[in-house]
């Protein structure tokens, strides 16, 4: 099959998996899988990108290992950490343990340090697969760059390194999926060891075919004043603007409520659901009962 033919049949998977992506990405998701090279996503909360290594991982039949990057994020809970618990029992029997000489007791310390007493964290665990998994390092902006560091040496040779045990190589590439929301510039060592694809909020078509995929229950004429709302409410100057899991909650809302179409009358029932499509008091009180009737009176 040609490049033009793998990138349909990697589509039409994707599609059949739930995920309705545009050309770029599918081509970023065939030659990261080609080239072994991580990708990262960048593009605002709520995009999908998250959803790209899920997707993956399901497409390829195998284990998602996920990171949650958060502020003070280190090396130990991220690669590695000791048993200490384990390890200090082991020191005190060793204390008590009168009948071994000095050279089992250098022994029995060296073996303080061995696998039996590493716990695996998401990183060592991802390198130490016996399956290829998809490791997901969920919004890297959120570490600080000291974490990037330390991921340098994954992302470049698949190996990370442990002071008391050496260098662990990978068993086999787990394919890197790196997700970013842009909440601070990422350096240039961690960009040039990847992939790169912006997502962006997806576009009228796009969107209302993701709600047709979603929420089937949904009329077809409500599924595009859904649409059609939600793209008129990012045009609104919002803190945070819908992402699409927002619009797939919103329509679940108003189908609960028994809404059937959305028009000015109606404002009253749109604005009681509001609560699960914009997600701040600032953005809300930018969203008036006038400025809602004008919108549902334009979809």
């Amino acid at each position: 099959m040609g490049e033009a033919g793998d990138l349909e049949a990697l589509r039409e998977e994707l599609v059949d998996a739930g995920y309705i992506a545009d050309p770029p990405l599918v081509a970023a998701l065939l030659l990261m899988q080609s080239l072994e090279r991580p990708l990262l996503l960048e593009g605002d909360a709520g995009v999908g990108k998250t959803e790209v290594a899920k997707v993956l991982a399901a497409l390829r039949g195998t284990k998602l290992i996920r990171l949650q990057c958060y502020e003070g994020l280190d090396a130990h809970a991220a690669m590695y950490e000791w048993n200490y618990q384990r390890q200090l029992l082991a020191i005190k029997l060793l204390e008590h343990d009168e009948r071994a000489n000095a050279r089992e007791l250098a022994e029995k310390e060296q073996d303080i340090f061995s696998e039996r007493y590493l716990l695996e964290r998401p990183l060592l665990a991802a390198i130490r697969a016996k399956v290829p998994p998809v490791l997901l390092i969920d919004e890297i902006d959120r570490a600080d760059e000291a974490f990037e560091a330390y991921l340098l040496e994954l992302l470049s040779d698949f190996q990370l390194s442990i002071p008391e045990l050496g260098t662990v190589h990978a068993t086999c590439r787990p394919l890197v999926v790196i997700t970013s929301n842009g909440t601070r510039e990422l350096s240039d060592a961690l960009r040039r060891r990847c992939l790169y694809q912006y997502i962006d909020y997806p576009d009228y078509d796009k969107e209302l075919a993701i709600v047709r995929r979603k929420a089937p229950q949904a009329a077809p004429a409500l599924a595009r004043q859904v649409v059609a709302f939600v793209q008129g409410v990012r045009r609104v100057d919002l803190q945070k603007k819908p992402g699409i899991a927002e619009t797939l909650d919103w329509t679940a809302a108003l189908l609960r409520l028994g809404v059937t179409t959305l028009d000015a009358g109606g404002a009253d029932r749109i604005l009681a659901t509001l609560g699960a499509l914009i997600k701040t008091r600032e953005d809300r009180l930018a969203l008036p009962r006038e400025a809602v009737a004008r919108l549902a009176a334009a979809c």
